[in-house]
C-alpha cells in the first residue's frame, strides 16, 4: 500500500507540474479539463499495474524483498511485528474516523442544496431551474439548479451575464467534476495534492463559463467590470460553482488572450509524450537474476497478484521465528549478526532454490534458516496478467543471542 501511495503521489506531482508549466496559461480550457481529470484517474490506476510492459531483455524472474525478522535465543522477537500491527491498527482507526467525518460533512453539503430547493420558491428562466433564496447570497449553481437572491432578482439586480455564467456551469456538467474530486479528497484526505487539483479544476471551470458568457454577449470589458464588482464579496458555497471564485488578474487576462494554434499543438504533443513516458516508466517490469549483495535486497518488482503465505505475511514471519532454532555455539558466544537467504515461489506455490546468500554468523545459522524454509507449507502463487508466475524472495534474518 505504501508503495502504491508513493507511486500515485509521484504521478500526481508530475502531472500537476506539467499542467502548471505547459497548460495553465493556455486558452485550451476543454483540453485542460480533460487533462486534469485524466491525471487524477491515471495517477490512481497506473500504480496498480493492471497490465505490464515487459523489457526487451528479461529473464522473467521477479525479485521481492521481505522485511527483516529478528531471532533471539530460540524465540522469535516479534515485538517489531506486534508494534507494527498495533501502529497499523491505530492508523487505520484514525484514517477511518477522519474519512467518516469528511463523508458526513460531504453528505450534509450535498443534501443542503436539495433542502434549499424544497424550502424556497423555484422558477424556470429560459429553461433553467432557478431557486429564489431569501438569504443574501451570490449567484451559484449546483447539479441542475441556479441559486440566486429572490429580492435582488425581483428588483432586477441580477445581470443576465450572471445567469448565463451559471447556466454554462450547468450545461457543461461542472458539478460532476467537483463531486468526483471531493470524493477523492475524502478517500485520500492525507494527500494535499488533491486540494491543488481541485483548485485548478474549479478555476478552469470559471475560464469555461467566462468564455461562454463572452461568446453570448460579446462585451468582454463590461463583463470584466461586472466581475470586479464581486471581488470584495468573499462568501462562497461548498461544492457549488460560484461567480466570484478566484476573480484574479489571470482570469481577466484569459478573456482577452489570443490563441496560438501552433503553440497549442506543440504543448498537447509534449503532454502526450510525458504521459507515454510515465506509462512505460510505471508499467515496465523490473527483473533480477540473483540477489547477491545487501543493496540488491531493495530490488522490488510488482506483479499483478503477489504470492501469499497461508494467513498472510505476518504468519510467515511467525512461522520462521517459531521454528528457527538458534545454534548452540551462537548462544554460548552470545553472537549476533545477519543471515541472508533466498528462495523461489514456484507457479504451484512450492518453495525451491532455497539457499544462503551470506551468513555473517556461521556455526550453522544459515543452514538452520534453510531447514526452516523447507518446512514451509505451499504459498498461493503470484499471478501476472492472469497467469501464475515465479517470484524470487529474499529474506534478511537478524540473529541475536541474549547478552
Amino acid at each position: 500500500m505504501i508503495t502504491y501511495l508513493l507511486k500515485s503521489g509521484l504521478l500526481l506531482i508530475v502531472f500537476f507540474a506539467v499542467y502548471k508549466l505547459l497548460l495553465e496559461n493556455e486558452k485550451m480550457f476543454r483540453f485542460n479539463r480533460v487533462y486534469l481529470l485524466a491525471s487524477l484517474i491515471f495517477s490512481l490506476i497506473i500504480p496498480l499495474q493492471l497490465f505490464s510492459i515487459e523489457p526487451l531483455f528479461s529473464t522473467k524472474i521477479r525479485a521481492v524483498q521481505l522485511d527483516e525478522i529478528m531471532i533471539v535465543t530460540n524465540k522469535s522477537l516479534l515485538n517489531e511485528i506486534s508494534l507494527s500491527e498495533i501502529l497499523t491498527f491505530l492508523l487505520s482507526v484514525v484514517y477511518g474516523v477522519i474519512v467518516l467525518i469528511l463523508f458526513v460533512r460531504f453528505a450534509i453539503n450535498v443534501s443542503s442544496f436539495y433542502i434549499k430547493m424544497k424550502k424556497n420558491k423555484i422558477e424556470f428562466i429560459k429553461g433553467e431551474r432557478v431557486v429564489l433564496m431569501k438569504e443574501s447570497i451570490l449567484p451559484h449553481s449546483f447539479w441542475n439548479a441556479i441559486f440566486i437572491n429572490e429580492k435582488d432578482f425581483k428588483n432586477g439586480k441580477i445581470p443576465s451575464e450572471l445567469i448565463a455564467h451559471e447556466k454554462a456551469h450547468l450545461n457543461q456538467k461542472h458539478t460532476l467534476d467537483i463531486l468526483f474530486v471531493e470524493v477523492l479528497q475524502i478517500v485520500f484526505w492525507f494527500n494535499p495534492l488533491f486540494v491543488l487539483f481541485e483548485k485548478a479544476i474549479k478555476l478552469n471551470h470559471e475560464f469555461l463559463a467566462d468564455e461562454a458568457v463572452n461568446k453570448q454577449f460579446g462585451e468582454i470589458k463590461n463583463y470584466q467590470n461586472l466581475l470586479l464588482d464581486f471581488v470584495s464579496q468573499k462568501n462562497t458555497v461548498a461544492l457549488a460553482s460560484n461567480i466570484n471564485y478566484l476573480i484574479t488578474k489571470k482570469r481577466l487576462i484569459m478573456m482577452t488572450k489570443k490563441e496560438s494554434t501552433i503553440k497549442s499543438v506543440f504543448k498537447v504533443l509534449a503532454v502526450f509524450a510525458v504521459c507515454i513516458v510515465l506509462l512505460f516508466a510505471f508499467s515496465t517490469e523490473t527483473v533480477a537474476q540473483e540477489v547477491a549483495k545487501e543493496k540488491d535486497f531493495k530490488n522490488v518488482t510488482d506483479v499483478g497478484v503477489q504470492p501469499s503465505f497461508p494467513g498472510g505475511i505476518v504468519e510467515f514471519y511467525k512461522f520462521v521465528g517459531q521454528n528457527y532454532k538458534m545454534p548452540e555455539e551462537v548462544i554460548k558466544q552470545k553472537l549476533n549478526g545477519k543471515v541472508y537467504v533466498q528462495f523461489m515461489i514456484e507457479t504451484d506455490g512450492s518453495l525451491t532454490g532455497i539457499k544462503v546468500l551470506r551468513d555473517k554468523l556461521g556455526y550453522g545459522s544459515g543452514e538452520e534458516a534453510v531447514r526452516v524454509l523447507k518446512l514451509s507449507p505451499k504459498w498461493t502463487p503470484a499471478y501476472d496478467q492472469g497467469k501464475p508466475v515465479r517470484v524470487m524472495y529474499s529474506l534478511p534474518i537478524k540473529v541475536q543471542a541474549a547478552k
